[in-house]
């Protein structure tokens, strides 16, 4: 009988150390969860450089990149050209900024625009105004439809045009 005991416990054994090296041991439903966020943040100030320069610099209050795209919350973005430029929230993509929610442009030595939605495009430096829009300097007023700002050049073009315009006497 001993002999038979042996070759039972040995048997066992041998299965045991076969099923547990053939079970693999994962957590199904955390892969099934997978996160697609690749970065958040929060108060966080971005500087874009070049060799020589600042190009750019942006502060958020709350950011989250997911699949490239990169969303913003309360964003405060400054170029050589633009003084500031503010918005609720924003989203970033392929080097352009979509902007909504209180967006307001304060030119250098400028009109202040304010609307509710914008696309800044930031090689070219243009801003589309895509909503209703307000512009102020001073007692000047200016109102429209839609606003397309060249900030390299300092050009803009309205469609729509209400304006109160005061000049000096010449």
């Amino acid at each position: 009988m001993g002999l038979k005991l042996e070759y039972l416990l040995l048997f066992i054994i041998v299965v045991t150390i076969g099923a547990t090296t053939m079970i693999k041991l994962t957590n199904t439903t955390q892969k099934a969860r997978a996160i697609s966020k690749e970065l958040a943040f929060n108060d966080t100030t971005f500087i874009e450089v070049n060799t020589k320069q600042m190009l750019a610099r942006s502060f958020s209050t709350q950011g989250i990149k997911e699949a490239g795209i990169l969303y913003l919350d309360h964003l405060n973005y400054h170029t050589n050209n633009i003084e500031l430029l503010l918005a609720n929230s924003g989203r970033y993509e392929n080097e352009t900024l979509y902007l909504d929610g209180n967006v307001s442009l304060l030119e250098k030595k400028g009109f202040n625009y304010e609307t509710e939605h914008a696309t800044y495009h930031q090689r070219t430096e243009i801003l589309e105004i895509t909503s209703p829009f307000t512009a102020y300097m001073n007692n000047n007023i200016i109102k429209g439809d839609k606003l397309q700002y060249n900030a390299m050049k300092k050009e803009v073009n309205a469609t729509n045009v209400d304006a109160i315009i005061y000049t000096s006497k010449k």
